[in-house]
């Protein structure tokens, strides 16, 4: 398998990782960091808030449970019934502060605005192209209150990942999956089209018994300032522009990069 005929949004390319939630939750399980930073600006900000990429709640659910109303909206039919799952263990009123919609990010028509509107977690590295990104960026103006919000994180693009060898697999350590015996041989593969700036993690599970499997893993590569001119250029103005989850500017160590905008003329 290769990079060509995948990297448009909503493709296999771009859900295939997240077709088992089970195992997504156990590789991000001890993510904390972002949980908590989010958290922090929701109460700082107010909601009720709209999430972009729920996924399987990791990040709404601590949202839900410090007291917000959330609508979190995602494509990948796995990881909302994960989040249902996760919900069915919640108390009532955490359940009732929750709700959640089927949907491309893009084409989200609600017909409400809100104070805060999230992208966690690398959310806008699935949409592969300036237009697809500027399709969401409209679509989060429209549900704005005036002088709401929009805060994000993308992980900033690794030279060493975007000069890896595309044939050389890289072994980690192996991993349980439901539904199949005993521990799991994983190693990955990356590689990068620079024409089109995405990098393809190929993902090979070997189990003990039975066939290998690879999952591909596509992220668009946004470099910081191109980002930024993509914001500009879609009226946005940039409130917020740290690194890691801190108060502090980022710099050529930084991992994650936390912006929070707004449309440029917002009231305050």
């Amino acid at each position: 398998m290769t990079a060509d005929g995948i990297g448009v949004a909503g493709d296999y390319g771009s859900l295939a990782t997240y077709a088992d939630a089970a195992h997504y939750d156990r590789r991000y399980r001890l993510r904390k960091q972002d949980v908590a930073w989010y958290v922090a600006r929701a109460a700082a900000l107010g909601g009720p808030i709209l999430e972009c990429g729920v996924g399987s709640g990791r990040i709404a659910l601590a949202l839900a449970r410090a007291g917000h109303d959330v609508v979190g909206v995602d494509l990948s039919a796995p990881m909302l019934t994960r989040l249902t799952q996760r919900l069915q263990q919640e108390s009532a009123t955490i359940r009732a502060r929750l709700q959640v919609h089927r949907v491309d990010m893009r084409h989200l028509r609600l017909g409400r605005r809100f104070p805060l509107v999230i992208a966690p977690f690398n959310a806008l590295l699935h949409l592969y192209t300036a237009e697809e990104l500027r399709e969401l960026l409209a679509t989060v103006a429209d549900h704005l209150a005036p002088g709401g919000r929009f805060v994000f994180d993308v992980s900033v693009p690794l030279a060493e990942n975007l000069a890896r060898d595309p044939l050389r697999w890289y072994r980690s350590r192996p991993v349980r999956l439901d539904g199949v015996e005993g521990p799991v041989g994983y190693r990955e593969r990356f590689e990068y089209d620079p024409m089109r700036q995405l990098l393809v993690v190929w993902g090979e599970f070997t189990p003990a018994h039975g066939e290998p499997w690879v999952v591909p893993l596509v992220h668009r590569q946004w470099f910081p300032l191109e980002l930024r001119e993509v914001l500009n250029g879609a009226g946005y103005e940039v409130l917020g522009w740290t690194g890691d989850f801190s108060d502090q500017a980022p710099d050529a160590y930084t991992d994650s990069l936390v912006v929070e905008c707004r449309p440029r003329g917002a009231a305050p």
